[in-house]
């Protein structure tokens, strides 16, 4: 099996390419340079060259609020780009996994967690963005596999964790919103489930997300208590922040189905972020 993964910089990229590497998997992640997803003659002379068995696309334009202004770019990288993606995976006879969001749904749900079955109604541009790439996924490629995810933690920079680390030094105390909830979901289980749906010849739209679902509160007091670190933290609505993309606040999804499909138990967000600090992966890139 040969693997050719978008995004190579991205922290999700970096987790396949790490598990790749590790156990002599072969894989390439070209530069954006030489294959720019949005644009459909790159990306089908790469697919053409490379003669991949499955394309992992971990490209993404996750910039939230900046697509509230320009909206373009989001939906260039988020649905054109899946799309061509897509038509390339196609041509080759190739399996295609695209990566969704929790912001595909507007968080009113009242009575469990979202499942695949829930009626997706963004609330933001790149919600939307994200929504239009993996129904273009869906409708084009017979072999694609779409994964939803959430609040996604690894080691590198962007993320909630990595940016709560830096928060510590130069607060005197934090600020951090206590009503809104989703589920933290590790790079590791998400390349962990990733492959094993792959072996099993899974297609479709699955929930992927560690188990369990929290506040940013919760998830900023659990993290600092596993670091061992003492800071005041003062939850506060998300409200009081105005930033100009509206977030859902209630996104966490149920893992059941991909969990039942592959027979596996999906580790709880909790056990997951305990997992990410002791390999020391918020310390490095």
């Amino acid at each position: 099996m040969k693997y050719l993964i978008t995004g190579k910089n991205g922290q999700l990229a970096r987790e396949f390419i790490r598990r790749f590497e590790a156990q002599s998997i072969d894989f390439v992640a070209p530069d954006e340079t030489h294959l720019d997803i949005t644009d459909y003659e790159k990306v089908i002379a790469a697919v053409s060259a490379y003669h991949p068995d499955v394309i992992i696309n971990c490209a993404a334009y996750n910039l939230v609020d900046k697509a509230e202004q320009d909206n373009r770019p989001a939906f260039a990288v988020n649905e054109s780009g899946p799309k061509n993606l897509a038509r390339a995976a196609e041509a080759q006879k190739a399996v295609l996994v695209h990566f969704g969001s929790d912001y595909v749904f507007d968080g009113l749900k009242e009575n469990g967690l979202y499942t695949e079955d829930d009626d997706a109604n963004p609330l933001n541009e790149y919600g939307k963005s994200k929504l239009a790439g993996e129904q273009q996924v869906l409708k084009v490629s017979g072999r694609s596999l779409v994964f939803r995810l959430s609040w996604v933690f690894g080691p590198g920079q962007q993320n909630f964790l990595s940016k709560l680390n830096e928060w510590t030094k130069n607060s005197e105390y934090l600020k951090i919103a206590c009503d809104e909830f989703s589920a933290p979901t590790y790079t590791d289980t998400v390349v962990e489930v990733t492959m094993k749906a792959l072996e099993q010849g899974i297609t479709g739209r699955y929930h992927l997300t560690n188990s369990g679902y929290c506040s940013r509160y919760e998830w900023a007091k659990a993290a600092l208590a596993n670091m061992g670190i003492k800071k005041f933290i003062r939850p506060v609505s998300m409200d009081i922040f105005n930033l100009p993309a509206k977030r859902p606040k209630f996104s966490a999804m149920s893992n059941e189905k991909i969990a039942a499909v592959l027979n596996i138990s999906i580790p709880a967000w909790e056990e997951a972020v305990k997992s990410f600090l002791k390999k020391g992966g918020l310390i490095g890139e």
